[in-house]
């Protein structure tokens, strides 16, 4: 049953909205870059919120029954028994990142990552943490599709300056969700070798219907120094209500998160974004599942528009979450194709070479929206190409 009309979503009406989705491009410009969908906010958040300023309760974040909702989400949606105990609420998860790597390591050692992935990455583990990058790429296969490296992993995780390892799984840009068997092969690596995991799951409440989302402590040991990272923001489309979780894989990992992390730091959590998550996790389920739905049909949409567009584009559907990534690097397109495709066809899409190694020809879409403005995109970004004359 649906909860919301998708159809009912027009570009008019998102050009009312001021966040920096629809205020950065010029308005006769599609924004499909910064990862913020266009559905309109779930009923149960809408209450809260409106209920919040009822009663001018807008003071400084209380951590309240957020614990607990998470928890009882995490049980029905993974099966996840997490401890209620081990969550420390942060105002968002590239925060939550940037904690858990002061935290975990020290400075100068080596924090893995997997390109190409979400840009910010870099500059957390490198300019705020002052950690060295250490890139194990995605492999790739000659039909585009991803997974990661168990090879790469083993011979980086050995190298002594290395001592964390930032997964992000849901993976962003490439939407691949890396199954239980490969995450327990990198939970008993990364124990072999004395490297944390700080797992950044932020994607995950948007598995496709049929994919298998396994949360990174429930295969890890409570041997292994881990966190997960989670937040009803990209889910429930909350970004700006500033609220993350990290959850502790261990009570040891949660005494040294306690403490040092600054209690400072968990207050820039808005409150709005607690009340927002509580309401989200316990009574956002019959919106996230149409959203599932509709992202998952989307993604079939762009599939088949590219696969009939031109040979020279490729783009493997994601299995998670709402952003495709597209290979251009055969196209003929000289230069970024994000520009290209802002020029020429007044869509603003995130640019590949962003996501570091393996990014060169690239764009990332974000096909979060209803299905006419995706079509809008789509034949705006098909006309640029056959009008240009590239490869065909």
């Amino acid at each position: 049953m649906s909860v919301f009309d998708v159809d009912a979503i027009s570009l008019a009406s998102l050009r009312q909205r001021t966040s920096a989705k629809w205020r950065v491009y010029e308005p006769d410009v599609i924004p499909a870059w910064v990862a913020e969908m266009d559905f309109p906010l779930a009923e149960p958040i809408t209450a809260a919120l409106h209920e919040a300023v009822d009663r001018s309760d807008v003071g400084y974040r209380w951590i309240g029954e957020l614990p607990d909702s998470l928890a009882g989400f995490a049980r029905a949606t993974w099966g996840w028994d997490l401890n209620r105990d081990h969550v420390v609420v942060l105002p968002d998860v590239l925060t939550a990142i940037a904690q858990a790597i002061l935290a975990l390591t020290a400075s100068g050692e080596g924090v893995v990552v997997n390109t190409p992935v979400y840009p910010p990455f870099f500059t957390t583990v490198r300019d705020i943490c002052g950690r060295e990058l250490v890139d194990v790429p995605l492999l790739r296969d000659p039909d585009g599709h991803y997974e990661l490296d168990l090879e790469g992993l083993t011979s980086a995780f050995a190298r002594p300056e290395v001592t964390a390892y930032l997964l992000c799984s849901p993976h962003n840009p490439t939407g691949i969700t890396p199954s239980a068997e490969t995450l327990t092969a990198i939970a008993e690596l990364a124990l072999i070798h004395g490297v944390a995991v700080i797992a950044d799951e932020i994607h995950a409440p948007l598995a496709h219907p049929g994919t298998v989302h396994t949360p990174f402590l429930t295969v890890s040991s409570d041997d292994l120094i881990a966190v997960s990272l989670m937040s009803a923001s990209k889910a429930w489309n909350i970004a700006g209500a500033k609220c993350a979780q990290v959850v502790a894989g261990s009570q040891q990992v949660m005494d040294i998160m306690s403490e040092r992390v600054p209690l400072e730091v968990t207050y820039a959590t808005g409150h709005f974004g607690v009340l927002a998550s509580i309401a989200a996790y316990r009574e956002g389920g019959p919106w996230l599942e149409q959203v599932r739905s509709q992202i998952a049909a989307n993604a079939r949409v762009v599939h088949q528009h590219v696969s009939t567009l031109s040979p020279s584009v490729q783009c493997v559907p994601p299995t998670s979450s709402y952003l495709a990534w597209m290979d251009l690097s055969a196209s003929g397109i000289e230069g970024d194709p994000s520009e290209f495709i802002l020029d020429r066809a007044r869509v603003a899409v995130s640019a590949g070479p962003t996501f570091g190694a393996g990014g060169e020809g690239f764009i990332r879409l974000n096909f979060g929206t209803s299905p006419s403005i995706l079509a809008e995109i789509l034949d705006r970004m098909g006309r640029a190409l056959m009008e240009s004359g590239v490869e065909a």
